[in-house]
């Protein structure tokens, strides 16, 4: 396993490659890929036990699925540098017949990737799909998915969260993001989603908080909590607080970097924040 020295290198090296897709393209979505990057890095280099040898079967691993599908410029960062493919693949980006779509699809078989996931909403039913065919296959390992904050002011999460603790799916782990923006601004301000830590107990689930998501050390401690509170009769939830843009100072705190790509002297300016770590691809 890493140490928290490379994990960090790790993480600056993505946000770097997430700059520089979107601004590649003029197209694409850095704040809250941003904002998560401290997740995928904890979740593929020091806690899911996952085979970079992909099998869409995904028998005998964990399995992880990304519901806020927009955020796929760290996913495909965090893939590439944990071995799925190749790293100068991404330099084909939102490109017309490349694999590394907008929203990750499955058609174009690219390793890592087991759902199309442009539709906001829909990566819980997914997720628990997965996770009870393991549980009737009896098959150990764990389900991870991860979903925006926004994405639960659409009503299938709901039931498939009611689902989840009905039917005692106790080998999922779902994270949600919670930075407070979305495309037309504030959460808050577009529909108030009020206590989610009450809303996911009263729905039967057992939840926990990251205060500070994106601090790494707290999001590996999280993962790992997490983990041990798998197979014990509920689903469990993780409330993490990060901020959008996080990394790139002009992009934080605001709704505006959800969907924009950077011009050529922002580029500069937030790849100065994110010295090169690992090798530019």
């Amino acid at each position: 396993m890493p140490d928290i020295n490379e994990l960090q290198d790790f993480a600056t090296q993505v946000r770097r490659d997430i700059l520089r897709q979107v601004h590649k393209v003029n197209s694409g979505h850095p704040g809250g890929s941003l904002g998560c990057t401290e997740f995928f890095t904890a979740l593929y280099q020091e806690v899911m036990d996952h085979n970079t040898s992909f099998n869409m079967d995904g028998k005998e691993e964990d399995l992880f699925f990304l519901s806020n599908g927009h955020i796929s410029p760290v996913f495909y960062s965090v893939l590439a540098r944990s071995g799925y493919f190749p790293v100068e693949e991404l330099n084909t980006f939102r490109l017309i017949d490349s694999r590394l779509q907008g929203h990750p699809t499955t058609h174009e078989g690219l390793p890592g990737i087991r759902i199309a996931s442009g539709s906001l909403g829909q990566g819980m039913s997914v997720a628990l799909g997965a996770a009870q065919t393991k549980k009737l296959n009896n098959d150990d390992h764990i389900v991870y998915s991860l979903h925006g904050d926004g994405e639960l002011q659409e009503g299938q999460n709901w039931e498939a969260i009611m689902y989840a603790a009905g039917n005692k799916i106790d080998n999922i782990i779902s994270t949600v993001d919670l930075n407070g923006q979305q495309i037309d601004g504030s959460t808050e301000t577009v529909l108030p989603l009020g206590n989610l830590k009450a809303k996911f107990e009263a729905f039967g689930w057992d939840v926990m908080e990251i205060e500070d998501g994106n601090d790494l050390q707290q999001v590996i401690d999280g993962l790992k909590e997490a983990k041990s509170r798998t197979g014990k009769g509920k689903p469990v939830c993780i409330l993490m607080n990060t901020v959008m843009g996080n990394g790139v100072d002009f992009m934080m705190h605001t709704h505006a970097w959800h969907g924009k790509a950077p011009n050529d002297e922002q580029l500069e300016t937030g790849l100065a924040q994110n010295p090169e770590t690992l090798g530019d691809y």
